[in-house]
């Protein structure tokens, strides 16, 4: 059997071609007019169409290869929508919806030719007490009302897929970006490289086949789809610490401090020694979880152990950026250089798909039995 955390030569071939084309292509600091031109391009190496089976037009990978595009991605602070479409819709689609609704949209979603995202409680958690979005039967139809305040979107998503309250209980609906009585405000946020919109939907009229959630998966479903995004979420924060580490590496091996460099003084390898620390130990407990969520079936059991990865990275990557903050010195927090970018995407990674503290509660609860 082959060991977890070692990645089969097809693995490594896809993380090096990530990593070369990102590398040439990362837009961060490019325009938005660009973002259309490398979301092509992404395409083209059919990467949306990773963890879809191949008899929906995909390539039925598995989580650990999404996990090593995640990584390469975050490592580059890639500003498309390959989060919100492939890790949010596409799962959510997998995993809650039914065989008719797969059929229809993910031979889409993997091409790239179109782009969603998915709507659920604030942050992005499954939380039913939370789902602001109420969706009424209409003759054979529904209709939809609500607001969601924050939703990852760049503005050129072609649909959602929502969850809202039903007459009898949740569903999950399709809805399109273009609807009447659907309007998108883009947010002022924090992280220029993850951008979001406001999403208002006032009395949506929608058709008969809209819900899209098979009987009986929902919640089961989207709770799972909550822990594989939070799971791929931590990837990509694997890869922004790996940056982090590698910039200040690169910075205090050429500034000069007293007639020495920086990297000489002991202090300053000890800081970067801790910085290695936790972004391996958060890379191993991220790759070993991706192995084995296509064994794991329990909800719950998934939970927990994606919980560790979450923590694991999250913690990392808020360190390793805020010690490329303060290891560059004056220059840390300014534009011209990366690790402020770092720091706003951990600050803003930390808060959605579940925060540290309630991953950690979740653990807590299933190990203690405490529910």
């Amino acid at each position: 059997m082959q060991n977890a955390l070692l990645l089969s030569e097809e693995q490594l071939a896809l993380q090096d071609t990530a990593a070369a084309f990102l590398a040439e292509f990362a837009n961060a600091r490019k325009p938005r007019d660009e973002d259309a031109r490398l979301w092509r391009r992404i395409a083209e190496l059919g990467w949306p169409a990773v963890q879809v089976p191949e008899n929906l037009g995909g390539l039925d990978m598995g989580a650990v290869e999404l996990a090593l595009l995640m990584e390469e991605m975050g490592r580059r602070l890639i500003r498309s929508p390959y989060f919100a479409s492939v890790v949010l819709a596409q799962t959510a689609l997998l995993h809650a919806g039914g065989a008719v609704a797969q059929e229809r949209f993910l031979p889409e979603l993997a091409s790239g030719e179109v782009t969603a995202t998915l709507i659920l409680a604030p942050g992005l958690v499954w939380a039913p007490d939370a789902i602001r979005i109420e969706c009424r039967r209409h003759g054979d139809g529904w209709v939809m009302s609500g607001e969601a305040p924050q939703v990852l979107d760049d503005g050129s998503a072609a649909m959602a897929f929502v969850a809202a309250r039903t007459e009898d209980g949740f569903g999950l609906f399709h809805v399109s970006a273009n609807a009447p009585g659907v309007e998108r405000s883009p947010l002022d946020v924090w992280d220029l490289t993850r951008p979001q919109c406001a999403w208002r939907l006032r009395n949506v009229r929608l058709d008969p086949g809209a819900r899209v959630d098979a009987p009986g998966k929902l919640e089961v479903g989207l709770a799972r789809t909550v822990s594989l995004a939070a799971l791929q979420l931590a990837a990509e924060q694997v890869g922004g610490a790996a940056a982090c580490l590698d910039m200040t590496l690169a910075y205090t091996k050429e500034r000069v401090q007293f007639g020495r460099p920086v990297a000489s003084f002991q202090a300053v390898k000890h800081r970067c020694a801790e910085m290695m620390v936790r972004l391996e130990t958060a890379r191993s407990a991220v790759r070993g979880v991706a192995a084995s969520v296509d064994c794991q079936e329990d909800a719950q059991a998934l939970a927990c152990e994606v919980a560790v990865a979450r923590v694991l990275a999250s913690d990392a990557y808020r360190y390793c950026a805020q010690e490329a903050v303060q290891l560059h010195g004056g220059v840390g927090f300014t534009w011209e250089y990366d690790p402020q970018l770092h720091f706003k995407r951990a600050q803003w990674g930390s808060q959605w798909l579940g925060t540290a503290s309630v991953w950690r509660e979740r653990v807590a609860t299933q190990l203690l039995d405490l529910a």
